[in-house]
């Protein structure tokens, strides 16, 4: 990211607005447990019977938002700031391509 990136004020804004919901992540996490919140989906399946018949393809670094062998919280914030980065950085390279001048 260039220094003029850094000043645009938009861009401060908004990476001040993600630093803040990646900070509150681990409260969010805690709500939800707190209301026994689950994954709509995973309601479904259940409900559907489809669970009995799940395979996993893939396995996920960060499983349920978490990382093994952390607390909650941290793992939560971990799992947070992970993916914040990679969603930005994905972002922001395409907005990158995007914004090229194709005359020079």
């Amino acid at each position: 990211m260039s220094a003029s990136a850094v000043t645009r004020p938009w861009l401060r804004r908004s990476l001040v607005a993600v630093g803040v919901l990646v900070l509150l992540a681990p409260v969010f996490a805690l709500a939800a447990g707190a209301v026994g919140y689950a994954e709509p989906l995973e309601n479904v399946a259940e409900a559907t019977g489809a669970v009995e018949h799940e395979r996993t393809l893939l396995g996920s670094p960060l499983p349920d938002y978490s990382v093994p062998g952390t607390g909650t919280v941290v793992g939560t914030l971990v799992s947070g700031v992970v993916g914040t980065a990679i969603t930005l950085g994905v972002a922001l390279g395409v907005g990158r391509l995007l914004d090229r001048n194709p005359d020079p």
